[in-house]
């Protein structure tokens, strides 16, 4: 397989822990008042979009959609939770979610600087939109810090 697509994989992989991981939070959050959760369902709503498109991509390649295991998702579900019962305003709620997003915007970098000879333009524009989603939702949820 090539390289660009294993980079697909990856970003639909993310995607999915993305929705994954907002889905949690927003159910953990919805007796509670908390002002970030339109920015989580914002969020949430453009991880679902490149999950989409990800996943349009590796179907037409006929490549097959990785998903994060079942002790990736306990131990976010576990995390999410546990940092919820701590302290649940918005300051942590968002502190978790720009750690988090924080470390998929990294690993986005590195992957495409590592394979930018090697991916076709499509999927050089979606990865750096990608990467683009993820600084501004860092940049949005540096407000509730």
């Amino acid at each position: 397989m090539n390289e660009n697509l294993e980079l697909v994989q990856k970003l639909y992989k993310d995607a999915e822990m993305g929705v994954y991981t907002c889905e949690r939070l927003l159910e953990d959050l919805k007796e509670k008042d908390n002002k970030i959760k339109q920015a989580i369902e914002d969020i949430l709503k453009q991880y679902h979009e490149f999950k989409q498109q990800s996943e349009k991509i590796l179907n037409e390649k006929q490549i097959e959609m990785p998903e994060n295991g079942m002790l990736s998702k306990m131990g976010a579900r576990m995390g999410i939770k546990k940092e919820v019962k701590q302290d649940n305003s918005d300051s942590a709620i968002a502190a978790m979610l720009i750690e988090g997003i924080s470390m998929g915007s990294l690993d986005t970098k590195k992957n495409i600087d590592q394979y930018k000879d090697h991916m076709t333009k499509e999927e050089k524009k979606l990865l750096n939109h990608f990467l683009k989603f993820q600084e501004d939702s860092i940049e949005k949820l540096k407000k509730f810090l």
